[in-house]
């Protein structure tokens, strides 16, 4: 089997998945919102992490599709809570139909989560749902400290990595752990896997962080420089302000007050010369294959898997690592 054996399941069984259907304003941006397509990362590392322990991998299929609305309603609310006009280029579900009904569609996303779990074989029900229980608080700890960062004049490295630790990286983490146990694997080699998927997340957010500076925009599927734009504090920002001497601080803050459509095009250009000038992109590269490497030893450290299945997941490690958008 390859990667596309169990994408084409996903794809079959999210087109499957049902989640009701009166009233329509409740439901339909339940459809509309899974409708948007997207990698489809997260299940697909859930049928893997099974895949690697049984042949018998679609037992993992639910509760896949439970990691992956899971995750669509985060992003739901995300938007809410950002007041994003888009999500993958089409309007956000805010836009198209209102914020209350966004607010309780997703919440209704978080229950049939829940009740795509409860195939769950009773001896690791109860285990799997409390670690979903706490993955899912994590990730809204993680939005909200994210959210806190905006008004905050000071966030440092280590407060930065672990906000995108906890809103991006546990959920891949989870998704593994979860088809780790529900394949046979080992409570440590699941939680290796747990270790790897977490790895690879921070490297995953960091790259995006990297293109959304350095990225292609005709392949980077967004404004390239919008974090800039935005003021966002990112890891490159941050790296920047801190190993910064008096003059680039001077440079980076004077641009960063300004948030004019008038001065954005220039305002990208001046931070990131101060990036180019303090080696940001090769310092952020550096951080994401040191991350890279701990995630490769966690792989590596499962003890019950074929070499031949771990190499599909490490492929699919390495894809993440080099994607353009």
């Amino acid at each position: 089997m390859d990667l596309s054996d169990f994408s084409a399941a996903l794809s079959a069984a999210l087109a499957d998945l049902r989640y009701g259907e009166t009233p329509q304003e409740l439901y339909e941006p339940i459809r509309y919102s899974m409708s948007m397509g997207g990698k489809r990362i997260r299940p697909l590392l859930t049928l893997l992490g099974a895949h690697l322990f049984t042949d018998d991998w679609q037992v993992a299929l639910k509760p896949a599709l439970a990691v992956e609305v899971f995750h669509n309603f985060t992003l739901l609310h995300d938007d809410i809570m950002d007041q994003a006009p888009l999500r993958r280029g089409q309007p956000t579900v805010h836009v198209q139909w209102n914020p209350n009904v966004a607010i309780l569609s997703g919440d209704v996303m978080v229950v049939r989560a829940y009740e795509l779990l409860f195939d769950i074989e009773p001896a690791l029900l109860r285990e799997l749902l409390q670690r979903f229980s706490q993955t899912a608080a994590e990730v809204c700890e993680g939005q909200q400290l994210d959210m806190n960062f905006e008004t905050e004049a000071h966030v440092s490295i280590p407060q930065y990595l672990d906000m995108i630790r906890l809103k991006t990286a546990v959920l891949l983490g989870f998704a593994l752990e979860l088809g780790a146990r529900l394949g046979g694997a080992s409570p440590d080699d699941a939680d290796h896997l747990r270790r790897f998927g977490t790895d690879i997340g921070l490297a995953f957010q960091l790259r995006d962080d990297l293109l959304d500076v350095y990225g292609d925009a005709a392949t980077f599927g967004k404004r390239v420089g919008g974090d800039i734009v935005s003021g966002k504090k990112t890891y490159l920002l941050l790296t920047a302000l801190e190993g910064a001497n008096e003059a680039q601080k001077a440079t980076l803050h004077h641009w960063l007050g300004l948030n004019t459509p008038e001065t954005a095009e220039a305002k990208v250009q001046a931070i990131t010369a101060v990036y180019d000038e303090l080696q940001i992109r090769t310092r952020t590269e550096a951080l994401i294959n040191e991350y890279f490497q701990d995630a490769l030893y966690h792989l590596d450290a499962v003890q019950a898997a074929p070499t031949a299945r771990k190499a599909l997941l490490r492929g699919l490690a390495l894809q993440l690592m080099e994607r353009e958008s």
